[in-house]
């Protein structure tokens, strides 16, 4: 295969299997000894990973990066969007935060000044890999975002490639979603997309047949495939709360409750707990009851102080004394220790309007939120039976005071977090602490299981990349796929 060859998979929606397609695709590619990247232009979540170069990019191309054989690289997603408000976000350009609060209007009109940003990241993975496999956002058909695309289409036509149309079965409409979003493509638009997959099928493939052959008919465009509904497939979500592949809380001896917060970031951090066969996890939302816990985790947050004044017009302030009083654990994850803490302060106005806010009071330490975001990766031990830990800090605040003399992990280069001095409250800066199977061993003994017994969740996610590329490889046609790549232009 000859270098700088691109292939770009759009949905007909967003959660239509895109991030899933790709990560199955990189991992065949791998397989057959192929040097691929994942990359996406522009990714709106608030799930996101640390590349080894101590920038920001979408968990979901971590996780295709995985799938592809190669460390993950600020230059596969160079526009990460990070919503804080229901119409602002942080603008992250190549791994480091562009702007703090930027309205959707503002951003719609910013696009032209990544799009350059953007090409030149593709372009230094062309010189390093011999495939791109890209991934779109949400559909190439949402006519009021049309303009100044970067995305979608606008990226493609700037690269000239092939693209990919993929639609969820499962969502019901597949024929009206892809037909429909064709006719909605320019002419220009319509004749790079190259093919349908349909995803989630569920039943006879012989009953969706004639649908098939008809699609082919209208729109003299192939379909390479259909992916079966996959049950029990783990893949971590891009950015909405997702039950794939959890398993059935039932009966299982320690209870783990966490609010759902109105801007809850990085909740894949829980995902080994969803996994875990001894735990049974519940996400609480809006006017939810909270059921009875052993332990209450109070996830990462974009915008703490918005999801702290939540916390207490939803009353779990007086839930978590309580919670407390009976003995029950509780621990917050980077914007949750935040919270956990005596104040927020906010002398910049990052979150909002400049000032202090109180915090929940339960360590004794103090957060001023800072301008600069710290990224970087994290090795250590657990305070907790000296258990090995691996992690990634994301966050835009530094937190000082007394309850930082009981830290609750020591890393490489200092401490970590806090633990209170009746042991029932802890606090840390780092995300995926619960991956490694004796750090999540020694947490899950620390509040209440007496003898856990943790799969290794990297292993789990192995395995299921390599279940979804074992589908793949059966179901679409591959072959075609990588034909694709063949007809793609050296740039």
């Amino acid at each position: 295969m000859t270098r700088n060859k691109t292939l770009m998979v759009q949905g007909t929606t967003s959660d239509a299997g895109k991030s899933t397609l790709v990560a199955a695709l990189c991992r065949i590619f791998y397989r057959k000894g192929i040097s691929v990247a994942p990359f996406k232009p522009q990714n709106m979540a608030l799930n996101s990973a640390v590349t080894p170069e101590g920038g920001e990019i979408g968990r979901a191309q971590a996780v295709q990066a995985q799938a592809a054989g190669v460390e993950p690289h600020t230059d596969m997603n160079p526009v990460l969007l990070k919503p804080n408000t229901d119409t602002g976000c942080q603008v992250i350009v190549q791994g480091k935060p562009a702007k703090n609060n930027m309205e959707a209007w503002g951003y719609h009109e910013y696009k032209p000044r990544v799009l350059p940003a953007i090409l030149e990241s593709h372009q230094r993975l062309c010189h390093q890999f011999d495939a791109i496999l890209v991934e779109g956002a949400g559909s190439p058909a949402e006519i009021n975002l049309r303009d100044n695309d970067v995305a979608n289409m606008g990226f493609a036509e700037a690269v000239d490639c092939p693209v990919i149309l993929v639609a969820d079965i499962d969502k019901g409409g597949v024929f009206a979603h892809l037909v429909g979003t064709l006719n909605l493509l320019s002419p220009s638009e319509q004749n790079r997309i190259k093919g349908f997959i349909i995803n989630k099928f569920r039943g006879d493939l012989s009953i969706l047949q004639p649908g098939l052959d008809w699609l082919e008919e209208q729109t003299q465009k192939a379909v390479f495939g259909v992916l079966p509904y996959l049950p029990g497939l783990h893949l971590e979500a891009e950015d909405s709360l997702t039950d794939s592949g959890i398993k059935p809380t039932i009966d299982k001896p320690l209870r783990v409750v966490i609010p759902w917060l109105q801007r809850t970031s990085n909740h894949t951090d829980l995902d080994p707990l969803s996994l875990h066969p001894q735990v049974e996890v519940t996400w609480v939302g809006p006017g939810e009851p909270v059921p009875d816990a052993d332990l209450i985790i109070l996830p990462g947050s974009k915008s703490v102080q918005a999801d702290l004044a939540y916390l207490r017009k939803s009353e779990w302030e007086k839930i978590i004394k309580r919670h407390l009083r009976y003995g029950g654990k509780v621990l917050g994850i980077c914007g949750g220790f935040q919270m956990l803490g005596q104040f927020i302060h906010d002398p910049s106005g990052i979150e909002g309007a400049p000032g202090s806010q109180s915090g929940l009071g339960l360590l004794n330490v103090e957060t001023t939120l800072e301008k600069e975001k710290q990224l970087r990766l994290v090795t250590g031990h657990l305070a907790i039976n000296s258990a090995p830990v691996t992690g990634y800090e994301i966050h835009m605040g530094m937190t000082q005071g007394y309850g930082l003399n009981r830290p609750l992990v020591f890393t490489d280069s200092g401490t970590d977090g806090a633990i209170s001095e009746d042991n029932q409250i802890a606090g840390t800066y780092l995300h995926g602490l619960f991956e490694s199977p004796s750090a999540c061993n020694a947490l899950l003994e620390w509040a209440g299981l007496e003898v856990p017994q943790t799969p290794d969740y990297r292993a789990l996610r192995e395995a299921d990349i390599d279940k979804l590329a074992d589908a793949a490889e059966q179901h679409l046609d591959i072959k075609s796929i990588m034909a694709l790549l063949e007809d793609t232009s050296s740039e």
